[in-house]
């Protein structure tokens, strides 16, 4: 993984946390995590959660640690509800 690729993706995760901060910290954790876990690609996450995570906002940060101690903490957002309509999971991977 490239140095390039990685500080993408702990931008990416940075700007999902700063999304959610208005819901509050703890809930902002599991919702980040919730949209990281429902529409990013395996290749992103397997980067996030093994490469170099030291840029991450605390949300961000927590929101990893949670996937990778808790796993999937479940439908936070309708947009996540939304992304497995019809059986179908979508990632935002370009």
């Amino acid at each position: 993984m490239s140095k390039d690729t990685q500080a993408t993706l702990v931008r990416f995760a940075n700007q999902i946390a700063k999304n959610f901060v208005a819901i509050g910290h703890d809930k902002a954790v599991l919702a980040t995590a919730d949209h990281i876990e429902s529409f990013w690609d395996p290749r992103m996450k397997k980067a996030i959660f093994t490469g170099d995570r030291s840029g991450l906002d605390d949300i961000a940060a927590e929101a990893i640690e949670h996937l990778l101690e808790k796993g999937h903490p479940g439908t936070q957002t309708r947009a996540t509800d939304f992304s497995k309509h019809g059986g179908l999971h979508n990632s935002d991977a370009g």
